[in-house]
């Protein structure tokens, strides 16, 4: 695929907080890139409002209701935007023949269809979406291998541990790598009593002492679980093995991650925590952009702290590892337990300390298969969800659990 000199970007989740960071770094540079088509779930008004700012070919919303609703505003302001719904749209707008590159920015299993609809298009894929490797790995990745598309990390960690490899890195330990250590803040509980969990409020956990994020990634990152979902797409992202990856708690976010060589080097990636900084890392890659970011003042920093994770605290750590470990349709099932867990929480019909609970009884209540493509990747996605929302019926109801070893009520994949 040709680059042309204005590369067009699509925005899969342009009105959550990656999306409107990538569009921020997006205008500083008008004459390098513009935009092709924006998307978001359900905030027509947002959406609408970024529609007038970039005027793209095309926007997309989540069912047609909403689309009429964003045709209506676009009308008013006289924008020619085309707007499409659904899944087929988000699609569509991924894989056409316009589109240089795709941020993939869309929360949770939902962004899943339209990211793979991007790699099989031989796009440039910045993945910010990391449901879409922990829940369809090895689909994920075998699309990947049989297209001509780049695949660049957003995470800042993930982000971190790329800058920290040579490029192309395929072996780690033809490289010299010894482990890559995974940096996480630990969030705003890590050090709040355990007895205090149980009282967490959706507000107290969305409140994160550093990152400004959505609220669905800001409570995963008080669980921990976000850490848990990167360590297992660090797993696809670098080919590592579960065990030459640590989880180091560093509560200043000024370390994204770091790679440990057997020369006895440790290379680290340093920055404010902004979220502009890997994304003008990816979307300039090779070359480097201005992000918007303020440089990193060391001496006013003063000081960073590095401690190892507890997972009494944070059970969620384990429960991601495991999944991994087990390979196959477990981290589907992880994924989709917890997203049925967090939204319960949220909205107010689960306590904090319950979500690893959820997760925990879907995963031992669930048979681990092969995932042979993406249709076997949806049906343990669903199987996963029902399975969950027995289990939060259950809990809501105050049923005991079931006995050890006992399988809860849950379909064969």
């Amino acid at each position: 695929m040709q680059t042309p000199s204005v590369q067009r970007v699509c925005v899969l989740g342009s009105t959550g907080s990656i999306g409107v960071s990538t569009l921020d770094v997006l205008a500083r540079h008008p004459q390098q890139y513009s935009v092709f088509a924006l998307t978001a779930r359900e905030r027509v008004a947002e959406l609408a409002q970024q529609c007038r700012q970039f005027t793209p070919r095309y926007a997309v919303v989540l069912d047609e209701g909403r689309a009429e609703k964003l045709r209506g505003l676009l009308a008013e302001a006289e924008l020619p935007t085309e707007v499409l719904s659904g899944v087929e749209g988000l699609c569509q707008v991924a894989a056409d023949s316009q589109v240089d590159v795709v941020m993939a920015a869309i929360v949770g299993a939902a962004g899943l269809r339209p990211t793979l609809a991007a790699v099989e298009a031989g796009k440039k894929v910045l993945l910010a979406n990391k449901e879409s490797l922990v829940m369809a790995g090895p689909v994920f990745m075998s699309a990947l291998a049989e297209s001509d598309a780049q695949l660049l990390p957003i995470d800042s960690e993930h982000n971190a541990i790329f800058q920290c490899l040579p490029f192309p890195c395929e072996d780690l330990n033809a490289a010299g790598v010894e482990r890559i250590l995974l940096t996480g803040s630990g969030g705003p509980f890590r050090s709040r009593p355990v007895s205090e969990l149980g009282a967490v409020t959706p507000d107290e956990a969305c409140a994160h002492p550093n990152w400004s994020m959505g609220r669905k990634i800001s409570v995963d990152s008080a669980t921990m679980m976000n850490k848990g979902l990167e360590f297992i797409e660090a797993c696809y992202l670098f080919h590592a093995q579960p065990a030459e990856i640590q989880v180091v708690v560093h509560p200043q976010s000024i370390i994204h991650s770091m790679v440990q060589y057997r020369d006895g080097s440790l290379l680290a990636q340093m920055g404010n925590p902004d979220m502009r900084t890997p994304i003008a890392h990816a979307l300039a890659f090779p070359e480097r952009i201005d992000s918007g970011v303020p440089a990193l003042d060391l001496i006013a920093q003063g000081r960073l702290d590095f401690e190892a994770p507890d997972e009494a605290r944070f059970p969620c750590l384990r429960l991601a590892r495991e999944a991994v470990e087990a390979g196959g349709s477990a981290p589907t099932c992880l994924n989709a337990a917890n997203e049925i867990a967090v939204e319960a929480f949220l909205r107010g019909e689960l306590a904090f300390t319950e979500i690893p609970t959820i997760i925990d009884e879907v995963m031992k209540s669930t048979e681990v298969v092969e995932l042979t493509g993406l249709e076997a990747v949806e049906l343990a996605d669903r199987n996963a969800r029902d399975l969950a929302q027995q289990v939060l019926a259950r809990i809501q109801a105050g049923s005991p659990q079931p006995a050890s070893g006992q399988r809860s009520e849950s379909r064969s994949i």
